[in-house]
């Protein structure tokens, strides 16, 4: 459709001017493809009136932005992601269009793919996403998301990359390049500090600029330069007193002049609140600061902007120029020119059987194995009757949330594809065990689910446990939802703690069995006092259409556990370094982030405290071990490169994939530095006695923090220690060498 509307723009421009089609491209270089794309924007530029420079850097409904019609200048569309392309909406409302064709395959959530440690996953994910939004000719994707896992009381933790920044920086990288091969924008969000849902309009964050560097930048950053991100949209709250959507430091110091950020900037929706700071201090497209549309307020409303007819106001008092303008328009012309006008871009496919085997594939990468006693799992051959408890066995997750929630061609729930998987060889019973939240519906998206339920928490988890006395297997499912106060946008949680009673549910079901397998659907860590009586656990996200066929290969063997947590599982919510004595949570006005760069692992290692579960810890079916650790030098100058290699042996009896994890310390610096910090990992696929060697180039860079008494990153010169492990806690290897 847009490239038709191009070529009957070229027509009619060559009519009114006396040009043909044959030559309208060389008179007018904006409207050809082939032409240098900074000389097309500035064609386009000049020719633009004040009005049309004004129009295309505010929305004209409620996700788009109106292009310029009078120069064949394509409107810009965008979708929320980053886990599916949403429904349709009305234009000016956040119900939905009702379409029958708006359907999609659901991904993963961010959280299950920072849990594959798998660069191609991440590529994979972008492509597959990327598809599905060109396909439904949207040109940019809201998403991904990168903000630090801080708290695991932040609601939005499971649209986020956990709690590192190296992690995160690697697996966002590939994310964007697949989806804007796609001629589609990821849009990187939300820049920056967005670590909290319920005050998220209101908190003013402060921290120190290492911590701003070291901990909550480096994704971003590297989403700009590695990924060359084409769009980034600013978060709702305030950094140093002003709002991060127009923020002097975050936008044009750092974004645009530290990095070089040639793309747009996005409001997130009603995120704008001054025009004056919005013109002066880099934001360049703004959204939805009506939040409900035309219905709350004049019918001008998009021309109430403060980017819209204010704007032009204070053009015409003199008050400011053109200048910022001028630069707002370029980068919104680039943007156009890279997506809806760029003909060369793939045409997508929508709900493909490619796309469900992709999320099918992404989530069995990210499932984490948490503990496995006595080999409980996976579920023996000799199971003849397995026994399901719990409401996220049955309840859809894909629907709810906040702006992530999706219309579904299909989702496949845990106790359909664990019944589907086993057919006849198994009989497969369920229980409810408990009732969490039995509504199912977002935005005018209805589950159809009835989850009803009369009986009491006693009488459910009398059923389980007297089922579960004669069944081979006992799987409880539970976790969190994506109900208010669960992982959900706009509201934090209140404690780690299960909701709905489910603590009581295992405990009973621990007393029953031997064999008992506790899954967990959640994008966010939560407590688990009853650990040491339960035989196996399994950390499973949200993992949208292919939920259930994947938890299903993994919890019967078709396919060995490979996942690592992103971020750290606390024994008790005090253990959290940003809920230490003395900081508090949430934060309604102002908050400085006390524990600095010591966040997840690196806070939990300084105050020496054992976590549930560790940063990188995840098991596998299979045994690995893990050789000698050479380096190429003992001492190394500022402009080499350190070559670490390590020898990792399958030395158990099934294939199986290993993430081999790097980490860094500085024995001796002049300011505080992390014990360790993760600085490289690889994922490697091994047969039974297959052994490979795996090798880490370390730079300056590796070795370099951010000293904010000068401004810069610097390395020191001294003695260093590398850490080879399977995870954060378990080191298998370690040498040290020296920074001349």
């Amino acid at each position: 459709m847009k490239r038709m509307i191009i070529a009957l723009a070229l027509l009619v421009i060559g009519a009114a001017t006396g040009a043909t089609a044959q030559d309208a491209p060389r008179r007018h270089t904006y409207l050809n493809p082939d032409a240098p794309i900074e000389e097309r924007i500035e064609d386009a530029l000049s020719r633009m009136t004040l009005d049309e420079k004004i129009a295309i850097i505010h929305a004209q409904s409620k996700f788009s932005a109106p292009g310029v019609p009078r120069l064949g200048i394509a409107e810009i569309w965008c979708t929320d992601g980053p886990h599916g392309i949403r429904p349709e909406v009305l234009w000016d409302e956040w119900e939905q269009a009702r379409w029958t064709n708006d359907s999609c395959i659901a991904y993963p959530a961010l959280t299950c793919l920072a849990a594959t440690w798998n660069r191609q996953a991440a590529d994979l994910y972008g492509v597959s996403i990327g598809e599905e939004a060109r396909f439904r000719d949207k040109d940019v994707l809201l998403g991904p998301g990168v903000n630090i896992y801080r708290t695991p009381l932040c609601g939005r933790n499971f649209e986020y990359m956990g709690e590192d920044p190296y992690l995160a920086a690697q697996m966002v990288v590939p994310y964007v390049r697949g989806v804007q091969r796609q001629g589609v924008a990821a849009c990187v969000k939300h820049y920056a500090l967005n670590n909290e849902e319920l005050h998220r309009h209101t908190v003013d964050v402060d921290l120190s600029d290492r911590a701003l560097y070291e901990i909550y930048l480096p994704a971003f950053k590297a989403a700009v330069i590695e990924g060359e991100a084409w769009s980034i949209m600013g978060s709702y709250n305030k950094y140093r007193g002003t709002y991060a959507c127009h923020n002097d430091r975050l936008l044009n110091q750092i974004l645009k002049g530290e990095w070089g950020f040639d793309g747009v900037v996005i409001s997130d929706w009603g995120g704008t609140h001054s025009t004056i700071e919005a013109i002066r201090n880099g934001l360049d497209m703004e959204f939805g600061s009506w939040t409900d549309g035309l219905t709350e307020g004049a019918s001008n409303a998009y021309d109430m902007y403060y980017m819209a007819q204010p704007y032009k106001q204070l053009i015409a008092s003199g008050e400011v120029g053109t200048e910022e303008l001028d630069d707002k328009v370029r980068r919104v012309l680039r943007l156009t020119f890279r997506t809806a006008m760029n003909p060369y871009k793939p045409y997508g496919a929508m709900c493909s059987e490619e796309h469900s085997a992709a999320a099918r594939y992404i989530a069995e990468e990210g499932i984490v194995l948490l503990k496995n006693e006595s080999n409980n799992l996976p579920i023996s051959a000799d199971a003849k009757r397995i026994l399901i408890v719990g409401e996220n066995a049955i309840k859809m997750m894909t629907v709810g949330g906040g702006s992530s929630s999706l219309k579904v061609k299909y989702e496949v729930s845990p106790l359909d594809g664990i019944r589907s998987h086993y057919g006849d060889r198994a009989e497969v019973i369920y229980a409810r065990g408990y009732v969490g939240d039995v509504t199912g519906d977002y935005n005018g998206v209805v589950t159809g689910q009835d989850l009803s339920e009369s009986r009491t928490a006693e009488e459910l988890i009398a059923e389980a446990v007297e089922l579960a006395k004669g069944a081979d297997h006992v799987i409880f499912i539970g976790g969190l939802n994506k109900s208010e106060k669960q992982d959900c946008e706009g509201a934090d949680r209140e404690d780690i703690t299960l909701s709905y009673g489910q603590d009581a549910v295992i405990e009973a079901l621990a007393e029953a069995t031997d064999h008992l397998t506790v899954v967990f659907v959640s994008g966010n860590a939560v407590a688990m006092p009853w650990i040491d009586d339960v035989e196996s656990v399994v950390q499973t996200w949200f993992l949208g259409s292919e939920a259930g066929n994947a938890l299903a290969r993994i919890l019967a063997g078709d396919v060995n556990p490979s996942g690592k947590l992103p971020f750290t599982f606390g024994v008790k919510l005090e253990d959290y370094p940003s809920h230490a004595e003395g900081m508090t949570f949430p934060n309604p006005d102002k908050v400085y982030y006390k524990e600095d760069i010591f966040v997840g692992y690196r806070g939990f290692e300084k105050s020496r405290i054992k976590p549930l579960f560790a940063f990188g810890h995840g098991l596998s079916y299979t045994t690995f071990e893990y050789g000698d650790l050479t380096l190429s030098a003992d001492e190394i100058g500022a402009d080499e490169t350190l070559h670490a290699t390590v020898t990792i042996t399958n030395s158990g009896d099934r294939a199986g994939k290993e993430i081999v994890q790097l980490y860094i310390g500085d024995n001796k610096s002049s300011l505080p530095r992390p014990i360790k910090e993760l600085k490289g990992f690889e994922k490697v696929e091994l047969q039974p006695g297959e052994s490979t060697s795996v090798t880490f180039a370390i730079t300056k860079e590796a070795l370099s923090f951010y000293d904010d008494r000068v401004g810069a990153w610097c390395a020191e010169p001294g003695k260093f220690t590398l850490y080879v492990g399977s995870s954060s806690a378990d080191i298998r290897l370690s040498k040290a060498f020296r920074l001349k």
